[in-house]
């Protein structure tokens, strides 16, 4: 049907309120797998330092009756660290924006701190397990000091196309002596030649975590590879639930001959990795935990910082694994 002649229509009119919604959608993750699994704790300096031991092999026992007892030699213990980096975020908000109305928010200075706090928390995580990064000192006053990312732990429980499990290699293919003594000695990570995630492999190194103590109950890794240990074979089971008519075709928990691990899929994980973490033996200490302050006012407008100092704290990588260089797509 037509419109009759002269009607009077929105097209026409002037003066119309806008419709703005005063809620703001943002669809980024806030999510930090790592960081919330491993535990927190303090550092005093900006190299922060422990030791890690383990016990002698198990050994078939028996004393001489009578026989004098003779001092066992002691093995000492070894002393390791990580150097202290400072990650932060700015924000700065002229007077005039803080002070017209606006959708969604109050406060534009809120509204950024808010944001930024949660950009940094992903930052951090980012770089503990989205890199693949060695620990750097401060030398001077241009250089900035990081800390050794995940990967820079491992030197055993490794499968790599340059490596097999069990023997002390970095991902280059090389051999690497392991604890320097003084942080953990290990080269910059990544292979050329990329291969599909095997559950075999996967096996290995939750096997060989667990001969060595640890218990690997946490299977991380990037969404891609998570699929693929959906799509493994093993002790793992999907049904039809008929009464709300889902298909189950995900792998959150998957069970091995060591125990039952739950898969985490992390979306600031380095792609070609997958980790089996004994979550007691990761840590990030902080020197200065999650702070704010204001920076100098020099003109019409807000500015604040936002920053933490902190490193991460491998307590005994022997009891982790991971399987590298995998495929992403």
């Amino acid at each position: 049907m037509a419109q009759p002649g002269n009607t009077f229509e929105t097209i026409d009119a002037k003066g119309l309120r806008e419709d703005l919604s005063d809620i703001i959608y943002a669809i980024d993750s806030t999510e930090t797998p790592f960081l919330s699994m491993a535990g927190r704790g303090t550092s005093s300096g900006t190299k922060h330092e422990w030791q890690v031991d383990q016990l002698a092999a198990a050994a078939e026992n028996a004393l001489v009756e009578g026989d004098n007892a003779s001092a066992l030699a002691a093995t000492p213990t070894i002393r390791v660290s990580n150097h202290c980096q400072i990650s932060g975020k700015t924000v700065s908000v002229t007077g005039t924006m803080e002070s017209v109305d606006k959708a969604g928010r109050k406060s534009e200075l809120s509204y950024q701190l808010a944001k930024r706090s949660k950009e940094l928390k992903r930052d951090l995580e980012h770089s503990c397990v989205g890199v693949n990064n060695t620990a750097v000192a401060r030398t001077n006053d241009t250089g900035a000091g990081e800390s050794a990312s995940v990967s820079a732990f491992f030197d055993d429980n490794l499968a790599n196309t340059g490596s097999l499990l069990g023997t002390h290699e970095n991902r280059s293919g090389s051999t690497s002596t392991g604890w320097d003594g003084t942080v953990f000695n290990a080269t910059a990570r990544g292979s050329a030649v990329l291969r599909p995630l095997l559950e075999s492999d996967l096996k290995g190194v939750i096997q060989g975590a667990w001969t060595n103590g640890g218990n690997p109950s946490i299977i991380m890794t990037g969404p891609f590879n998570k699929t693929v240990i959906s799509g493994f074979t093993g002790n793992s089971t999907r049904f039809d639930k008929g009464e709300d008519k889902r298909l189950v075709a995900a792998v959150d928990v998957y069970v091995s001959d060591f125990g039952e691990h739950t898969v985490v899929p992390n979306r600031f994980q380095a792609t070609n990795q997958a980790f089996a973490f004994t979550p007691e033996l990761w840590s990030v200490a902080y020197l200065r935990d999650f702070r704010q302050h204001a920076l100098s006012k020099t003109g019409d407008s807000e500015q604040r910082q936002l920053l933490c100092e902190w490193t991460l704290v491998g307590k005994n990588q022997s009891g982790n694994g991971v399987v590298d260089d995998l495929t992403s797509s």
